[in-house]
């Protein structure tokens, strides 16, 4: 029989998540050496000149344990823009300044449609099917608008990141904005077809600019984990700076991360990974491990849905490895 140091899983006594963290360097580690030897990448998001640019040939992780502890392999230390990861912390933002007010405006399903697409967007009549497909995160920004002047929400996503981290020295690649706005063509659209139907507020390019910005917000793997922590406290009890109410916005985002956040392909990703996640076509991935840690992954190569091809890869390993997923632990403790 296993011991509890043999398991990623190991169920404690007071109910928490105990990490064997030598297991978990060896893992991390393993898979930044298997990732390296690929032959095959994905291709980079050529529809934004700037990203279109970048070496595929690249791979970060970084693991960030409920205790404080990075664990980190690759490039975790390189920047990329964090494109539509961002759309996660945005909706945190809009959550607490209007809780379930949001979903009068953006759903909460699965769209079945790629993340841009103007069809699904006019088929529902301007109310796109969650905030994690392009329209849906144009409206929730055109939300956060709205309360811009309130004291105790941070005016950008960018505010929220350094929040998070700590340092609010966070860059944004200012050359991926020129690019966005240069190509946005498709998202100007969305966002003039949602105020064609009433549910956009304010100016088009009023929201186009907050949008391409916080899209262009730059993050490692390890600032993007740490900035991801608050998504893995659903307990009340983890940390006294986390009230009941912060833990509950946790569990409904990592719930529409589960069924949202790697567009169309994310049955595929929760049959393979397991857990909440949203991607960016940056080649980014944020995934949660409720109450035990937030990983991050990079690797600008990009598959079919827009989700990095590499970074769902190791992801899968790495669930496999430690045990990690929401449907229940496999080994024995």
């Amino acid at each position: 029989m296993l011991g509890p140091k043999e398991t990623g899983n190991f169920m404690a006594a007071n109910g928490k998540t105990d990490i064997d963290h030598e297991r978990l360097k060896k893992v991390v580690e393993g898979i930044a050496v298997e990732i390296r030897k690929a032959t095959e990448w994905g291709k980079a998001a050529d529809y934004i000149p700037e990203l279109a640019k970048i070496d595929t040939k690249q791979f970060g992780i970084a693991v960030l344990t409920r205790d404080g502890q990075t664990i980190a392999g690759g490039d975790a230390d390189t920047q990329f823009s964090i494109q539509s990861i961002s759309k996660v912390f945005a909706l945190a933002i809009a959550l607490k300044a209007k809780g379930e007010k949001v979903w009068k405006r953006v759903g909460k399903e699965p769209s079945g449609d790629p993340y841009n697409s103007i069809i699904d967007l006019e088929r529902h009549k301007g109310f796109p099917r969650n905030p994690f497909i392009n329209p849906g995160a144009l409206v929730v920004v055109d939300m956060l608008l709205e309360d811009r002047e309130r004291d105790d929400l941070p005016d950008t996503v960018r505010d929220f990141i350094g929040d998070m981290i700590g340092d609010h020295a966070i860059g944004i690649d200012e050359d991926v904005v020129k690019s966005e706005h240069i190509s946005g063509f498709t998202n100007k659209a969305l966002a003039n077809l949602a105020k064609s139907f009433g549910n956009l507020n304010h100016e088009v390019d009023d929201v186009m600019h907050v949008y391409v910005r916080q899209c262009a917000v730059a993050l490692s793997c390890r600032q993007l984990a740490a900035a991801g922590r608050f998504l893995m406290l659903d307990r009340e009890d983890i940390d006294d700076k986390v009230s009941k109410a912060d833990a509950e916005r946790a569990r409904r985002i990592n719930a529409v991360m589960l069924t949202c956040g790697q567009y169309d392909g994310s049955g595929d990703f929760a049959y393979r990974v397991g857990l909440p996640a949203k991607s960016g076509v940056g080649g980014g991935i944020l995934a949660v491990v409720p109450n035990t840690a937030t990983v991050a992954v990079w690797s600008p190569g990009l598959d079919d849905n827009g989700n990095s091809l590499l970074g769902t890869l190791a992801l899968e390993r790495l669930s496999q490895r430690m045990d990690w997923s929401i449907f229940g632990a496999v080994r024995r403790v």
